[in-house]
């Protein structure tokens, strides 16, 4: 866990984290490595909620024995670090109750979630679930990187018979089903993956794939369409003493459509990166005090260098993290290029509707009241002479990112828009009822599925990946 930055901080080709800018200039991550997110997210479980898997249509009973199937496996309760304390006690505080104690449960008011990460700071992914497997009905190829699912045409539609694939050393090779009934491709390579391979492999909008000289397999025009990405605003909080690294561990569930998160610290082995403070910073890609269409990797690492002077006290503290429940802003994603390890294009669109803008002004005024909360500035103690130094830095340090005309409104809408970044919870591209059917079978074709967070209209929960875990089972 102390180098959780690390690998989102590589961009080398043989990272697990492939870094990508939306058309929004917000920079983003996905992964490429047997496991996927689960390998270099933030570490929080937490399920979707009841009215979530109603309004999905699924099988209640079956949801409710999946959900434990995992965490049997790979989830464990964290230590709860002083930060995520004194964010919890905030919480409580500004009014965001009940306290629901630890439970992987989505409920109202202010709860702790589980975690990926084992009491040694370990991480335990979706790959260790495969040990639950029968290794005689499994072989796993590991770097080996799909470009094209192959398809039949001589059926009344298109079926799917096998894959091409690359491996590490650029070799191609080729996959296939075997003839026993019910034998079918899932496609699990997330929101970015499945909708681009399913175009790579001519199941996508005709006049697109035509112009890249794709093979028409199938034309839907709703492959790549309602691209949704949660869009997360930040605090800064600098302290007076460093302040324990912690993820996400306590989550505030408002009825205002936004959820209240939070991580402190910043990694401190020997091989971290210097000046790192937190889940969201310059040098992961996101920087958030720099508005989005000036987000240049020029830019970042100007903005790295200047803060080489800087005393070690202007990087002490943790972040306050916002973000939208359900966004109704929607975007698109589309080819670039035919090669698979290229990223596509993606346009999220946030804050195009005007009530996600709404609610992440909401948003950013509870965060307000939790900064300066009681039991919050217990624990921060910031003395004034080492206020005085860091505020006469913030201009240059960006160490405060809390608006300082809160009780304007377009002031606070401008701050969404100026300091949106991500949590990596982006979904849709393969929509149930546009793309898949209920049962993930893709519309139009045998023989293929699509099992992974690009069928979601909605992310489920605070965070989505115990609910992908959970499909998986």
């Amino acid at each position: 866990m102390h180098n959780f930055h690390i690998t989102l901080a590589d961009t080398s080709s043989t990272s697990p984290s492939q870094c990508f800018i939306s058309t929004d200039g917000v920079f983003n991550s996905r992964a490429r490595i047997l496991g996927g997110a689960t390998c270099i997210n933030a570490g929080f479980y937490t399920r979707a909620s009841s009215s979530y898997v109603k309004r999905v249509g699924w099988d209640a009973k079956l949801v409710n024995e999946s959900y434990p199937w995992v965490e049997r496996r790979i989830v464990h309760k964290p230590k709860l670090a002083p930060w995520q304390r004194a964010v919890r006690d905030g919480l409580l505080e500004v009014g965001i109750s009940p306290f629901n104690g630890f439970t992987y449960d989505h409920k109202y008011g202010t709860k702790v979630g589980g975690t990926i990460f084992d009491n040694k700071g370990r991480r335990h992914t979706a790959a260790e679930l495969l040990s639950s497997g029968n290794p005689e009905n499994l072989n796993v190829l590991i770097h080996a990187t799909v470009h094209k699912i192959v398809f039949h045409n001589s059926g009344s539609k298109p079926k799917a018979i096998g894959v091409l694939f690359k491996d590490e050393n650029g070799e191609e090779h080729q996959a296939f089903l075997s003839r026993s009934p019910g034998s079918e491709v899932i496609l699990s390579s997330g929101a970015i993956g499945s909708p681009q391979l399913l175009l790579l492999s001519g199941i996508g909008p005709k006049a697109d794939l035509e112009k890249l000289k794709i093979p028409v397999v199938l034309d839907n025009e709703f492959v790549g369409k309602y691209m949704q990405d949660n869009p997360l605003n930040t605090v800064f909080i600098p302290t007076s003493k460093p302040v324990q690294q912690s993820l996400i561990q306590t989550v505030g569930i408002t009825k205002m459509g936004v959820y209240i998160e939070a991580s402190s610290g910043f990694g401190q082995s020997n091989d971290s990166i210097q000046r790192h403070h937190g889940i969201v910073a310059a040098e992961i890609g996101q920087l958030s005090t720099i508005p989005p269409k000036q987000r240049t990797r020029e830019a970042i690492q100007a903005f790295k260098d200047s803060k080489e002077n800087l005393p070690f006290e202007a990087f002490m503290g943790g972040f306050i993290l916002e973000k939208l429940a359900m966004p109704k802003s929607k975007g698109q994603l589309s080819l670039i290029d035919l090669n698979a390890d290229d990223n596509p294009s993606v346009t999220f669109n946030y804050f195009n509707h005007p009530l996600d803008l709404r609610r992440c002004v909401d948003g950013i005024r509870v965060m307000e009241k939790i900064v300066k909360s009681k039991h919050f500035t217990d624990y921060t103690r910031l003395n004034k002479t080492l206020i005085d130094k860091l505020l006469n830095l913030s201009v240059e340090a960006n160490v405060n990112l809390l608006p300082k005309h809160t009780n304007d409104t377009s002031c606070l809408e401008q701050f969404c828009r100026d300091t949106v970044i991500t949590i990596w919870h982006y979904h849709g591209g393969c929509n149930v009822g546009k793309v898949v059917g209920p049962d993930y079978r893709v519309l139009g074709v045998d023989g293929l599925r699509v099992v992974d967070g690009s069928t979601f209209s909605d992310s489920p929960g605070t965070n989505p990946q115990a609910t992908v875990m959970m499909m998986g089972r």
